[in-house]
């Protein structure tokens, strides 16, 4: 019962500072690579201290969306190439957690987009995901980003886009497609991406996790 007593708490109240907070990666089933770009998620940790006032701990978690301790973690990152299933009790975790004052990122780093759509549909089957608009806080809490999510990898060429899912007018649930941000957090040697290029990615990811803590 304290378990449960304090799992709520998690869930009600909103989590305002980031100081000793932990981010986690989302291992999720049905087969995709969730476990792709291993140095992301540490290098964006330790390029938001050092520029988005952040106090984060340096190394982020693994978490099951079944599991209780999706709680403790007020930004959750997603990403892969393939499948995804989420089973009826990851839908009411994930659901609770996110109506509750969490925030997941799901960045396709190409290929997820046609698995992970219809398991939202399922996760929020009464909201819509829509376009994250150009002039959203997000895109200027920290860099200014004036046209939107930056691209990062070409894949088919097209333009990169913001997906969200909104509740309350709070932005709860991100997609980033076609632009591959967590591909540009990842070490410099593993894309060798431009450093302009690999900037303007964690900068972005910057912006989001502010957005996550302070909105």
């Amino acid at each position: 019962m304290r378990n449960l007593i304090l799992i709520v708490l998690l869930v009600i109240v909103p989590i305002t500072s980031s100081q000793g907070q932990t981010l986690a990666v989302l291992k999720y089933d049905g087969g995709g690579d969730w476990y792709s770009n291993p140095t992301a998620l540490k290098n964006l940790i330790q390029f938001s201290n050092t520029h988005g006032a952040t106090k984060l701990k340096l190394k982020p978690k693994v978490v099951h969306p079944e599991d209780p301790a999706l709680f403790s973690y007020p930004f959750i990152h997603m990403t892969g190439h393939g499948n995804v299933v989420f089973s009826d009790d990851a839908l009411k975790n994930l659901n609770t957690y996110l109506i509750g004052g969490g925030f997941l990122h799901i960045d396709d780093n190409y290929g997820m987009k046609p698995y992970v759509l219809p398991q939202l549909k399922k996760l929020f089957p009464s909201k819509v995901l829509k376009e994250v608009p150009s002039d959203h806080p997000i895109f200027n809490l920290i860099f200014e980003f004036p046209d939107g999510l930056p691209k990062i990898h070409e894949h088919d060429g097209l333009a990169p886009q913001a997906m969200g899912i909104f509740h309350e007018n709070r932005l709860i649930l991100l997609c980033t497609f076609e632009s591959d941000l967590s591909d540009g957090w990842e070490d410099q040697s593993v894309h060798k991406d431009p450093e302009d290029i690999r900037l303007k990615a964690l900068q972005m990811g910057a912006n989001i996790i502010k957005y996550a803590f302070e909105f």
